[in-house]
């Protein structure tokens, strides 16, 4: 548990740290920075949840997506007391990293900053942070070992 939990601070300052370097840093004089042919840094605000759904300008959205993910995380904290497994641990942290990191934006800001912008031709990826990849990556985590897992308990029964 402690794992998981250290690699989760470690996550939410790295997400904070990101995303302060950038807005107060970076895009003081600008609101693109083009640094590849596909891949830009952008400010941008997401009032909603992943890819803005849910977006709302409403003053209780903030309150009401924050204790929503409060809650999911409390249940992965009491998750990542009972997981033995690294692998579980390491993706637990990250993704309750992650949501720490959006949480502390919402209760700053009221939305969560967002900053990179992956893009082929006119589409663009929605804008995310270091704390929406982190999340990613750990709920990819826990679905790769669910299905590793799965599917060597299959072969063994076979």
């Amino acid at each position: 548990m402690k794992l998981g939990l250290l690699l989760a601070g470690l996550v939410a300052l790295l997400d904070q740290i990101s995303k302060w370097l950038v807005f107060e840093v970076l895009m003081q004089q600008t609101h693109v920075i083009r640094v590849t042919p596909f891949f830009n840094i952008v400010s941008a605000w997401n009032r909603g949840i992943s890819f803005s759904m849910f977006s709302s300008n409403h003053p209780l959205t903030p309150i009401i997506l924050s204790t929503l993910a409060l809650i999911i995380v409390g249940c992965l904290i009491r998750w990542l007391r009972d997981v033995k497994d690294c692998w579980t641990v390491v993706a637990l942290g990250l993704i309750i990293g992650g949501a720490v990191g959006n949480i502390i934006d919402r209760i700053r800001f009221g939305a969560v900053y967002d900053f990179l912008d992956f893009y082929v031709g006119s589409y663009h990826w929605p804008a995310f942070n270091v704390a929406d990849s982190c999340v990613s990556i750990g709920a990819g985590m826990i679905i790769l070992h669910a299905l590793f897992v799965w599917y060597n308990s299959k072969v063994e029964t076979e």
